[in-house]
């Protein structure tokens, strides 16, 4: 696929079925080109992924069901069960992680920089996020981005096993889309940039 259709394919996918278009090998091969290619503020490389497929999968999304169910009052649960569901009836997830300790060692190294290193860490992630979210698209795969975290990040660690400086940032279920995907409105990139030449 060009890339411009790839970019053009990428979108959030909330109807994602159990299925995959690949093997599972051939998407942790793409996570794995992702990860030695996303640019990261002095080559830090400082983002981290689990990469859950079948009951793995599923043990994310009933955490996140658990966590959800102690704060969200009885009588709006089910709508927010719904939603927990349909992530959980996808075929793979993927959790973004940053390790803290590699940010820590570069504000420690480079001073003048400190305040600036968190914030290029997320960027970063979220180029990596970008980057896998449209090759999974290119794959004829859709995708959707949450923010459970921090909300599940303690029971996710004990449950993977996670180091204690891996901060959760997003989480990415993924598999075929279910049906059409609904058109966007976009703002005329004209009224959104200006050109000097």
């Amino acid at each position: 696929m060009e890339l411009n259709q790839a970019i053009r394919k990428r979108r959030s996918i909330y109807t994602l079925s159990n299925k995959a278009t690949v093997k599972e090998k051939e998407i942790v091969d793409f996570i794995d080109f992702a990860l030695l290619n996303y640019p990261s503020a002095f080559n830090s490389q400082g983002a981290r992924l689990l990469v859950a497929f079948g009951d793995n999968h599923s043990k994310i999304w009933k955490i996140a069901k658990q966590e959800l169910k102690k704060i969200v009052p009885a009588e709006k649960f089910a709508s927010t069960e719904e939603k927990i569901n349909s992530f959980a009836k996808a075929f793979g997830t993927i959790l973004f992680y940053e390790d803290i300790k590699v940010t820590q060692t570069l504000q420690a190294e480079y001073l003048l920089y400190s305040a600036q290193f968190p914030i290029w860490a997320q960027q970063a992630n979220g180029m990596l996020q970008y980057i896998i979210w449209t090759g999974l698209a290119a794959m004829g795969m859709g995708a959707n981005l949450q923010h459970y975290n921090p909300l599940i990040d303690t029971e996710v660690s004990k449950a993977f096993n996670l180091p204690p400086n891996w901060k959760l940032v997003a989480q990415m279920p993924f598999g075929i889309a279910l049906g059409e995907t609904p058109a966007k409105e976009m703002i005329p990139p004209e009224q959104r940039r200006k050109v000097f030449y």
